[in-house]
Formats: C-alpha cells, sequence, structure tokens
C-alpha cells in the first residue's frame, strides 16, 4: 500500500482547466469523473474496443469485476494522459490508494508520417476527429497505411503500486474509467500513441498547404459536382483564421439607383423598387445589428410577417403618399385603414396590429381578471364610467378606449373621426392606458 503523496510528481503537475482537462499537449489531466450507475462505460465503438482489448487480455475475470465496482464507485481520481501512459490514483474499498499505471506502445515516426499521409488525401477523417469522432473507416485506411490506432490483445501493459503482476481491480478501473474520457474525444487515444491534439493538427495544416502548393498536373480533375461537405468542412479547420470581424455600419447603405438610360422592362415599377431596396437595406441592417448583440442567440425568432402585416411596416415608414396607396391596394384596405395600421405597428409591432384588427371575447377567468384589474386601477369614486364591450373598454363621453390585448397588456385608443386609432403602447395598468389615450401622458 502507497500513500498519495509518495507518488510522481508529475503526475499532479498539470492543472486541470474549467473543462477538466489539462492544456499541455504532452499531458492532458481530466478530473475525475463523478460515480456511474446502470450504464455501461464505453458508448462509442472505439471506446467498447478499448475495454475489449483489456478484458481480452486480462487472466483473472474476478479482477475485471473488482475494477467495474471500482470505476461506478467513483474511486478513480484525477487521469493523467501522457504518450505512452495513463495514469490515476485509485481508491480501494478498504480504503487504502494506489498509483495504478497502464502502458501503450507509441507509434514509430515513420507510422505517424503514414497516418499523416492518408488523412491529408481524405479530409474528411480530419473532419471526424474535428468532431470528436473516430469511424471505422479511418481505422481502416490507417490500419491499410500500416498504423494499428486501437490496441489490440496484450497491448495494454499494466503497472500497480499493489504490485500485481496482471491487470489488478486498480489498473482495470482506470481502463473502464479512460473507455468514457475516449467517448467524449478520441485524441485522448492519438495522444497515449505520441501526438496531442494541437501539434497534431499542425503537422497536418503544413502537410495540406504543401500538397496544395504542390499541385501538380496529373492531379484527378475535380468532381463538376463539388465535394463531401465534410471533407470541405475540414479543410477550412486547418487553415489559417479569418481577419477580425469588421465593425457594423453605422447606418445602411444608400440603395444603387435604377434611374439609368435603358428603359425598364414593361410593367416594372421603378419607384417601387427603389423604395423596397432601400427598406430591405435598413432591416438588413437592423437583422445585423441585432444578430451581434449580446444575448441575441437566446431570443425567439419572429414569425414570418403575412401580407398585411408586411404592408402595416412597410407604410410605417414610407413618406410618399402614393406608397401609402399602393400598399393600401395590395393589402385590402383604404387609405385610412392603413394609416391606423401604419400607426398600430409603430406602437407595438404585431401585437400592436392585433389589437387593432382583432375583436375577441375573453373566457371567463380572463374576463374576471380583466374586471378586477380595472376596479383596481383608480381610486373609489374615481374611476370613470367604462362600458366593456367582449375585449374594448370604453369611455363614451371622453371618446376614449382601452383594449385588453391577448397577452394581458392593456392599448390605449382614440376616437377620430368615427374611427378607433391607437394612441399609444402597450401598459400593464388599465389607468395608465387610458390616461395616454386621453393624451395626459
Amino acid at each position: 500500500m502507497t500513500d498519495r503523496h509518495e507518488y510522481d510528481d508529475d503526475l499532479f503537475g498539470t492543472e486541470a482547466n474549467s473543462d477538466g482537462a489539462g492544456v499541455s499537449d504532452e499531458e492532458r489531466v481530466f478530473a475525475a469523473l463523478a460515480p456511474v450507475q446502470g450504464r455501461g462505460f464505453a458508448q462509442s465503438w472505439w471506446g467498447q474496443t478499448w475495454l475489449k482489448a483489456l478484458e481480452d487480455t486480462a487472466l483473472d475475470l474476478q479482477q475485471l469485476k473488482a475494477g467495474r465496482r471500482l470505476a461506478r464507485a467513483g474511486s478513480v481520481g484525477a487521469v493523467s494522459v501522457r504518450p505512452g501512459r495513463v495514469t490515476a490514483v485509485v481508491g480501494d474499498r478498504g480504503g487504502a490508494v494506489y498509483r495504478a499505471d497502464v502502458l501503450l506502445q507509441q507509434l514509430s515516426e515513420e507510422e505517424w508520417d503514414r497516418f499523416l499521409g492518408m488523412a491529408v488525401e481524405r479530409a474528411g477523417h480530419i473532419a471526424a476527429l474535428l468532431d470528436r469522432e473516430m469511424p471505422p473507416h479511418l481505422v481502416e485506411d490507417a490500419a491499410a497505411a500500416g498504423v494499428e490506432l486501437l490496441p489490440g490483445i496484450g497491448d495494454l501493459e499494466p503497472r500497480c503500486a499493489c504490485d500485481a503482476w496482471d491487470h489488478c481491480a486498480h489498473t482495470a478501473a482506470l481502463c473502464y474509467q479512460l473507455a468514457r474520457l475516449l467517448d467524449q474525444d478520441p485524441f485522448v487515444l492519438l495522444l497515449m500513441r505520441g501526438r496531442g491534439e494541437r501539434v497534431l493538427l499542425d503537422e497536418l495544416q503544413v502537410r495540406s498547404v504543401a500538397s496544395a502548393s504542390a499541385g501538380t498536373a496529373d492531379e484527378e480533375p475535380v468532381d463538376a459536382d463539388g465535394v463531401d461537405a465534410t471533407e470541405a468542412f475540414a479543410a477550412g479547420s486547418i487553415l489559417p483564421p479569418l481577419p477580425a470581424t469588421p465593425p457594423v455600419p453605422s447606418a445602411a447603405g444608400p440603395v444603387p439607383s435604377l434611374d439609368t438610360e435603358t428603359e425598364p422592362p414593361a410593367g416594372t415599377d421603378v419607384a417601387a423598387l427603389e423604395f423596397l431596396g432601400a427598406r430591405a437595406a435598413a432591416e438588413a441592417h437592423r437583422m445585423l445589428t441585432d444578430a451581434l448583440a449580446p444575448g441575441h442567440e437566446l431570443r425567439v425568432p419572429d414569425n414570418e410577417l403575412m401580407i398585411h402585416q408586411d404592408a402595416a411596416k412597410l407604410a410605417a415608414g414610407a413618406a410618399e403618399a402614393w406608397i401609402g396607396a399602393r400598399l393600401a391596394q395590395g393589402s385590402g384596405r383604404d387609405g385610412d385603414g392603413l394609416a391606423a395600421a401604419a400607426l398600430a405597428w409603430e406602437h407595438g409591432g404585431t401585437a400592436g396590429l392585433s389589437v387593432l384588427e382583432d375583436e375577441w371575447t375573453p373566457d371567463a377567468d380572463t374576463a374576471a381578471r380583466a374586471r378586477a384589474a380595472v376596479d383596481a386601477a383608480w381610486d373609489a369614486g374615481e374611476r370613470p364610467s367604462l362600458r366593456a364591450t367582449r375585449n374594448r373598454w370604453t369611455a363614451s363621453d371622453t371618446g376614449t378606449q382601452i383594449r385588453l390585448g391577448r397577452d394581458g397588456r392593456w392599448w390605449p385608443f382614440r376616437e377620430n373621426r368615427g374611427r378607433w386609432l391607437p394612441a399609444g403602447p402597450a401598459a400593464h395598468d388599465p389607468a395608465a392606458a387610458l390616461s395616454a389615450a386621453a393624451g395626459d401622458e
């Protein structure tokens, strides 16, 4: 039995990063994994191959069973992976701790040369590795080049401070734990074989650039149908990084003029195209600015606008009268109707437009909550006389109205020549909304 402080200093010489793995390219240290119950240790086929090499080699199956129990109980400490060796401190059921090592032969320089040459020829292999995958065809192609990536019978050599001459419970537990790490990242195996991830990718980049520069006349013609997406993606991963993103312009750029010496095709409305082009540019600028703002990825995307909604949005930014007339005609409204829709859009977008055009009947619970909100909005004796009709509450003597939206907010409206027009944005307080409708806010 050996105490933890007696182990080699280099076992704990690399600190783990926030992902649990050390950042050195010559050594990676993975934090101890939590206990696991009710599942196999290897989910990937290459992790299962690793365990098969262990189980086919060990002479004492009872030690393997004991190792599985220790690994499941979380008795394996931080795992250090280096070229040719994996190491961890493993706790025994009796409370003792031991240093356990498992050795795997490193690939020779000649074998690495063959592997790298094979990988450069098929960029899909690089894409798979970058995606933390080790597909069978990668291993098969490597074997065809004379390089065995995965261990076989007898390739996992155990060393343990408990002085066992074969795989003991401690080295078996370490192997089972390593299978879980291999599931997450096959570069762990490649590091044991002698190459860290960064060194490996740098060598692949150098070879890829050299191969592209050497382009000879006897190269196969490019497939007219293009290349496989995984190969194209992998090639990009080993190229130099892209330059920094340029700053977003302060405003949308000018729209090219369509006023040329060439007559437009019959039926083409040049002025309408220029207007739509300017609006498209402004919308693109808004979307780009929103996309680069913090937290954009957490926002729910907007639904695609319907024709009548899009017309209201376009009209809200149109100054020329002829544009409003064209939009009214296209959306099935009259001029006053489109003006009201544009005003509703300015105050509340799709929600404001829905309150303008959608009259609905609240269910019993919603109606009760609305009445309670109205009763509580004013002090005793100060509440104005309101007549409720479906989702609309009207103060006839003042020509004002508040409408309950389906989201529970109140929208102010004001009567103008027999038509109810939006008078401001929504409010959660019906008294505030009615005050806005009266022009008090």
